[in-house]
């Protein structure tokens, strides 16, 4: 996959969501694919930033639900290792981190093994 960072979709998605649940736009707006300063930039480093601008707006992480879409490689084994790490990056106990594994049972461009889709959604708690 290309892409101007790590091309990590999981946390892409979890980025975007969290950017949403404040009304911060998207990851594009603050991580641009065209600013070579991140080419080849970690996700995590990505979600680290975008934990830092929720706190400079007073919000903090509730949690976070993602799902990823693909028909290899097959996740779950990994799923553990992967709510560690993003947790640690957006500092939160991993109890909070709920990530799903799905196929697109052989439809389309993912059922084809064409790509990867993610989808997340984050509560945040935005104080005063």
């Amino acid at each position: 996959m290309e892409s101007a960072t790590d091309a990590d979709v999981l946390s892409h998605a979890i980025a975007d969501a969290l950017l949403g649940a404040i009304a911060a736009g998207d990851i594009g707006q603050h991580f641009s694919n065209t600013d070579e300063s991140i080419r080849g930039m970690s996700s995590l480093e990505i979600l680290k930033r975008v934990t830092k601008l929720l706190a400079d707006k007073k919000a903090r992480v509730i949690n976070v639900d993602a799902s990823i879409i693909t028909e290899a490689p097959k996740l779950a084994p990994h799923i553990p290792a992967m709510r560690k790490k993003i947790a640690e990056a957006i500092g939160v106990d991993e109890s909070r981190i709920g990530i799903k594994a799905t196929t697109n049972e052989s439809l389309g461009a993912i059922g084809r093994s064409e790509g990867i889709a993610a989808m997340a959604v984050a509560m945040v708690e935005i104080k005063g």
